[in-house]
């Protein structure tokens, strides 16, 4: 009888490198430009980065403070939109306006209306969408 080894189960995922203070912070000024492109209110934007809107103002007119990881997951989704739009959409007016229609993808509620949800998942679902429409993953 052929005796079986002793196999590791532990399953190693990538990981990539986290995202540093610095880069949460590139992230956030670029977020802030396509926050206006997609001309969000102070409220909306919040809302995406789930933060008080008396700190999204703050750090707007400052620079933001520790980005949290959840914050900068959430940075990281909106850059990923954002790409995957410019990628799309040959005009980049057209790639920001894509986010306010009605989208039957969405149940017919818009993109916007989806990432407003509020939770990190929510921005995700937009992301796994626009990543499937545009070949990538």
């Amino acid at each position: 009888m052929l005796a079986l080894q002793p196999v590791d189960t532990a399953v190693t995922a990538f990981r990539p490198d986290p995202i540093t203070q610095d880069e949460a912070a590139a992230m956030f000024r670029a977020v802030l430009n396509l926050f206006g492109k997609w001309e969000l209110t102070d409220e909306q934007a919040a809302t995406l980065l789930d933060m008080p809107v008396r700190s999204y103002r703050r750090w707007k007119a400052e620079g933001p403070g520790r980005v949290s990881r959840d914050g900068r997951a959430r940075l990281s989704n909106l850059m990923g939109i954002h790409k995957a739009l410019r990628i799309i959409f040959s005009e980049a007016t057209r790639g920001y306006a894509w986010i306010r229609p009605a989208n039957d993808a969405f149940g017919g509620s818009s993109a916007l209306d989806v990432m407003l949800g509020g939770e990190l998942t929510d921005i995700m679902r937009v992301r796994r969408y626009l990543d499937a429409e545009r070949g990538g993953w």
